[in-house]
């Protein structure tokens, strides 16, 4: 369904009706960033621009993982995907590069320790990186500061652009024979380049050189390691020209671009076919890149097509080495790589890619594809020239090269189409097992998905177009058009921070990375908000989110009488990993989930397995949940918090939900006893939380006010525990304190979460306020200066996003949708 043009009328009528005194602030956009290749974690390509063509593709992490597209028309060559990256010659390696030794010193030296001539014989030696990290870092670093000096030979001085290659946390001054050449603040986990070349310049000379780092650890975790690195001068083709992009749309499962290029029209589809209702197709890590071509002029023109599929989809930072390879399965064409070393589940953490397992381009040999593999400076001019590849089997920083030779375009379209998939070997670590990917469970291999993949192509298509026909009319009657279109930015998203996988036990497990915040796998309080989308979708998935967390428990892995808050660190699901608890948080969001889970269901047997630890936490809220001790919930980065009325509502409203599995599985004592409770409680709440106008923050302060988010599952599960005042009461008040770009998450601060403004707005008992009240949520996605993947964690006084992207808890969105099912009896 093309809606190009709705589109257009509705933005405009959108912008009229609610933004006018905006309309200058930001350029319009579809969205913050644009899903291309969404399968999960580490398998996740996206475009951070408008425009296709623009810069390269990217990792959700923002490092570049780049898909380039050429088209030639007529023997005239048009770019229009992905563009040339930044390219550096090593002058002194980093760690990603090479262990190189360093002298160190954790006790403050002389004044001139920074120079050249300084006697550091008494410091230690140490291999970089410096660091916290036991695994990743070679030389511990726990002390608030550290000292290094380096000191290398340089045979050449002359330079094009030398920059410093830094990664550090946290403040760092660095020196270079002695002179200062860069001060920072803050921490990069990543490395960054440094635009330092005059100085560089002023100060690097042939022979002995010292590069001296001072790092101060202002709290939290520590690393340092630096290099210098030299930006080779791009080489820009004069005869490569850029096709018009006229539009692009994003829908639940697919990004269409239109580009005209010269006389020919070119849509150019991704297709990520995440259909929750099709476990086996859901889980194949392959997508599709697809493309339409037809004459713009009523002639006909003689057109190929180039695909490049960097390498570095398959490596963790480009300094590592991978091998590729070109071979044939009955039906298709493959390029394959991965690095050299192979290192499996051997990293854990937040900003790190895939370096284990392989990366795939397939096409159809009926489609005649010419498959070769190159250097990455050497991918496009071979193209453009046509002159012939020197095969290259190994090497870094590769490019997978695909031409398919449409041949003659007119009037009528003529598709083509190629397939990007990965083969991660294994996927995760569950308590020290190594577990396949779900696709694997039967002994699928690689080549098999990507045979299947092709052989359904025509009918996987029309199942997306379907599914993103379907999705977009639900949300639509819902919530309205722009909730619709933040339900279609929110669907890849949530689902891509996932991977699906089976236990040793043999059930479904499907575990989420929190994505950008601490990279922990399988967070509970990480579940909890992205669980609308998969009530709605497919409850399994959801049970899937909850199975390894009841496991901990019931294993005896985790002895505590409330719920975990994680399993680890993604990959590795081995145990809690986060610093603390979060009691309250963590097991009323628990019961809430299977509760949930029983009513979208019709049955409560998921609980009923479970029963004995579902009846342990009920009655740690019992004691604990009503006024909470001072604790974390949830929203962790805004500190702790004692006497908490939000978290005391998941306290209530998880008791509730335990009266009602009670209730469902017979229980009737049980289900009066914990209702009763859960109704006492929630009438000596409104005393306690009440404010006038509003409900406070924390029970102590009435001058404080906060978003009664969870009581958004009181009114979803129709457990009737707060009178219909309470919500009206609080939606009034949001309205009324509200900024441009949504209501804050309290009195605290002026930043919020956008997936909790949509569960505050659905307690709304209207359309209008509902619409309302998302309707800055919407203006934050379609405005926000920061191009990254869509935020849940946002200012409300100039849509900055705060932190957090490309996380799971978007899902959240679905929200008002899992509301009008459920209340209208819809079984999922």
């Amino acid at each position: 369904m093309n809606r190009i043009q709705p589109r257009f009328f509705k933005k405009l009528i959108l912008l009229l009706t609610f933004f006018v005194s905006s309309m200058a602030y930001a350029q319009q956009h579809e969205a913050p960033a644009y899903p291309l290749i969404t399968h999960n974690a580490y398998f996740s390509i996206w475009s951070f621009n408008d425009t296709l063509s623009a810069a390269p593709t990217r990792h959700w992490t923002g490092a570049n993982q780049s898909l380039t597209g050429l088209i030639k028309v007529d023997g005239k060559t048009y770019r229009f995907l992905g563009n040339a990256e930044k390219t550096y010659k090593t002058i002194l390696p980093a760690a990603d590069e090479d262990f190189y030794t360093v002298k160190y010193t954790e006790t403050a030296p002389a004044a001139t320790w920074m120079n050249p001539g300084f006697d550091a014989s008494g410091w230690q030696s140490g291999q970089a990186p410096l660091g916290d990290n036991a695994q990743q870092d070679k030389t511990r670093w726990l002390s608030k500061d550290i000292w290094v000096r380096r000191t290398f030979t340089l045979n050449q001085a002359d330079l094009h652009k030398p920059l410093l290659k830094l990664r550090h946390d946290d403040d760092v001054e660095v020196y270079l024979n002695g002179k200062e050449i860069l001060t920072l603040g803050g921490a990069s986990g990543k490395y960054i380049y440094s635009d330092v070349s005059d100085a560089i310049r002023a100060n690097l000379k042939e022979g002995e050189n010292v590069l001296a780092l001072h790092c101060t650890n202002t709290g939290g975790a520590a690393v340092l390691d630096a290099g210098l690195v030299d930006e080779v001068p791009g080489k820009n083709d004069a005869t490569v020209l850029t096709a018009l992009q006229t539009s692009v749309d994003v829908y639940a499962t697919q990004t269409v671009y239109q580009f005209t290029c010269g006389p020919v029209d070119l849509t150019l589809t991704f297709t990520s076919p995440l259909l929750m209702d099709n476990l086996e197709l859901f889980s194949r890590p392959v997508s599709y890149i697809s493309s339409k071509l037809q004459a713009n002029d009523k002639k006909v023109h003689e057109v190929k097509l180039y695909f490049g599929a960097s390498t570095d989809i398959a490596v963790n930072t480009p300094a590592q080495e991978v091998t590729a390879q070109q071979y044939a399965t009955n039906t298709l064409s493959v390029l394959k790589a991965g690095t050299t070393a192979q290192p499996v589940l051997e990293k854990k953490g937040d900003d790190l890619r895939i370096d284990w397992g392989y990366m795939y381009v397939a096409a159809p040999k009926k489609q005649k594809p010419i498959q070769y593999i190159t250097p990455a400076d050497q991918a496009i001019a071979t193209f453009v020239s046509g002159a012939s590849a020197k095969a290259t089997s190994q090497g870094k920083h590769l490019v997978l090269n695909t031409v398919l030779p449409v041949g003659k375009v007119s009037a009528s379209p003529k598709e083509a189409y190629l397939l990007l998939g990965y083969d991660e070997l294994y996927a995760v670590q569950y308590f020290h097992q190594n577990l396949l990917p779900w696709w694997k469970q039967n002994g699928e291999t690689i080549d098999q998905e990507l045979n299947q993949a092709a052989a359904q192509y025509p009918s996987v298509m029309q199942q997306c177009a379907a599914f993103n026909k379907k999705l977009y009319a639900d949300t639509k009657a819902a919530g309205g058009e722009a909730y619709a279109e933040l339900c279609e930015l929110a669907y890849r998203q949530s689902i891509a921070a996932h991977i699906l996988v089976k236990s040793p036990q043999g059930e479904l497990l499907f575990l989420s990375k929190e994505n950008y915040s601490n990279g922990s796998i399988n967070t509970v309080d990480v579940t909890f908000p992205s669980a609308p989308l998969f009530l709605v979708y497919n409850p399994d998935l959801l049970k899937g989110m909850l199975t390894g967390i009841f496991y901990f428990s019931e294993s005896g892995k985790w002895d505590q009488p409330f719920a975990a808050h994680d399993l680890g660190t993604y990959p590795i699901a081995n145990g809690q990993t986060y610093g603390e608890g979060m009691p309250v948080e963590e097991s009323g969001n628990m019961i809430i989930l299977a509760a949930a889970i029983a009513k979208a269901e019709g049955n409560a047997e998921y609980a009923k397995k479970h029963w004995k630890t579902l009846t342990t936490w009920a009655e740690f809220l019992s004691k604990e949940g009503f006024d909470p001790a001072n604790q974390l919930s949830t929203d962790d980065f805004a500190g702790h918090l004692a006497r908490n009325a939000n978290l005391s509502v998941k306290a209530i409203v998880g008791l509730g939900c335990y009266g009602m599995m009670a209730g469902m599985l017979g229980e009737q004592s049980t289900a009066d006893k914990y209702t009763a409770m859960a109704r006492d409680m929630a009438k000596r709440w409104m005393v306690m939380a009440n404010a006038g106008d509003h409900y406070a923050l924390t029970f102590n302060d009435k001058n404080t006010w906060s978003q009664k988010y969870n009581l958004v599952w009181d009114k979803v599960l129709n457990l009737n525990l707060f009178p219909k005042e309470v919500y009206d009461k609080e939606v009034n008040f949001y309205l009324a304190h509200q900024q441009a770009y949504g209501v804050p998450l309290d009195s605290r601060k002026t930043y919020t979460k956008s997936d909790w403004i949509l569960w505050s707005a659905t307690l709304a008992d209207n359309k209008a306020d509902f619409q309302s009240l998302i309707q800055p949520v919407y203006k934050f996605a379609t405005e926000t200066t920061d191009r990254v993947p869509l935020s849940d964690w946002h200012e409300t006084t100039n849509g900055k996003h705060v932190g957090f992207q490309a996380r799971s808890v978007v899902g959240g969105y679905f929200i008002k949708l899992l509301d009008e099912r459920l209340r209208k009896g819809v079984k999922q």
